[in-house]
């Protein structure tokens, strides 16, 4: 939640908020904070308004393995959602998966009910990388490698943002790998794979931030 909020739910004036911003007085893990717009999780940090503890709201954070053949949404009528997967004792409606994985696609999937966060974690701005592993049918070569550095250009002319391609294995039928993208759909991963490859399998194993 963002400092500013947080406070105001302590009835903290703006006022107050600021002149103890100027001040150092407000604390984030020990350390003065640097601006109200900032993101804080009194559920992982400790949180220190002139010398009061604020105990605030506590976020959920899971990390979820999804299946293939799950979707990534709250409900569907005709399809098991990565929801369903959630404990019922974790469930609210607040609670939701940061990004979105394909329904055939397998791998982490964040799930917070920090929205702050996950919108940093969507962000392009914030340039959050995410990994996926690939199987394709077909060859893969250093020149891909290099094709990948530089960017793929997708068939309506879109240039896709420089990616790293570490090659697991490669023959001429089956090759495996290891994609790590910045873009902020997730699709693109599957887009970045040449079209004659059309026929494998991805899977998200980590986003770092």
């Amino acid at each position: 939640m963002r400092l500013d909020r947080l406070l105001a739910q302590e009835k903290v004036s703006r006022k107050a908020m600021k002149q103890a911003l100027l001040k150092k007085e407000i604390l984030v893990d020990d350390c003065p904070a640097s601006s109200l717009a900032q993101n804080v999780d009194t559920g992982l940090q400790k949180l220190v308004f002139q010398g009061r503890q604020i105990q605030g709201y506590e976020h959920n954070y899971l990390m979820l393995h999804k299946p293939a053949g799950v979707v990534t949404a709250s409900k569907d009528r005709n399809l098991q959602t990565v929801m369903d997967l959630v404990p019922k004792n974790i469930q609210s409606n607040k609670l939701y998966a940061i990004g979105r994985l394909d329904r055939d696609t397998t791998g982490l999937l964040l799930m917070t009910d920090n929205g702050p966060l996950g919108f940093q974690l969507l962000h392009p701005q914030y340039h959050v990388d995410k990994t996926y592993q690939v199987k394709v049918n077909g060859p893969l070569s250093s020149d891909h490698i290099q094709k990948f550095k530089d960017g793929i250009v997708f068939l309506d002319g879109t240039l896709c943002k420089p990616a790293k391609l570490e090659i697991l294995s490669a023959s001429p039928t089956e090759s495996h790998a290891s994609i790590t993208i910045s873009e902020g759909e997730i699709s693109s991963s599957q887009k970045n794979v040449p079209l004659s490859w059309c026929q494998g399998n991805l899977s998200q194993t980590s986003s770092v931030w």
